[in-house]
């Protein structure tokens, strides 16, 4: 009589092979990897040459740091000091973590800028940090630096950037989109 086959709980169970079978085998080799490699470290630990590569964050910046890095979000400023900003959401739109939020008030006595932005609030605790607020800005209000000062933080209530940290924690004052001045009122013309 012959013994039915042996029927697979799910469809795409993989099947172990002989080797897979012998874990013990893979336990043992994966102990050796890591035990050289500590021993290794430790050897030249007590020789006083630099063995695993420490890193004394703020104050030393990893050498293989990437150029690439977008680092944190700052406002962009306008010679009077107002910022960039004009309200109209394209940032928090494409934002793919949903971590912008502005709320917008009228100035109606700008005509170059009738809306400037009462709240803009970035979470950092949600940020990815993609860069696409940053391609997506119309006036080049936003733009990522590579520093990041204080930004790994334990306290998520301290990850949010308001519009006076995202203004004044690295200053940029040449924005690449400019508005003529505004004409003073005819009142105080001279």
């Amino acid at each position: 009589m012959t013994k039915p086959a042996t029927r697979k709980r799910y469809w795409n169970e993989p099947e172990l092979g002989w080797w897979e079978r012998i874990y013990a085998l893979e336990v043992a080799r994966g102990l050796w990897i890591t035990g050289s490699v500590l021993f290794s470290n430790l050897g030249k630990w007590m020789r006083g040459k630099k063995g695993a590569l420490t890193t004394y964050y703020p104050e030393e910046r990893r050498a293989d740091y990437s150029p690439n890095n977008r680092g944190r979000h700052v406002l962009t400023q306008r010679p009077n000091g107002e910022v960039q900003c004009v309200s109209c959401n394209m940032c928090a739109t494409v934002c793919p973590a949903y971590c912008i939020e502005i709320l917008a008030k009228a100035d109606f006595d700008d005509r170059a800028h009738p809306k400037s932005p009462d709240r803009f609030e970035i979470d950092y605790s949600r940020c990815i940090f993609c860069g696409f607020c940053v391609e997506a800005c119309p006036e080049d209000a936003i733009r990522m630096v590579q520093d990041v000062p204080e930004l790994p933080n334990f306290d998520r209530s301290t990850m949010v950037g308001t519009v006076d940290l995202l203004k004044l924690w690295h200053p940029l004052t040449n924005p690449r989109k400019r508005y003529p001045a505004t004409p003073l009122p005819p009142e105080t013309r001279p």
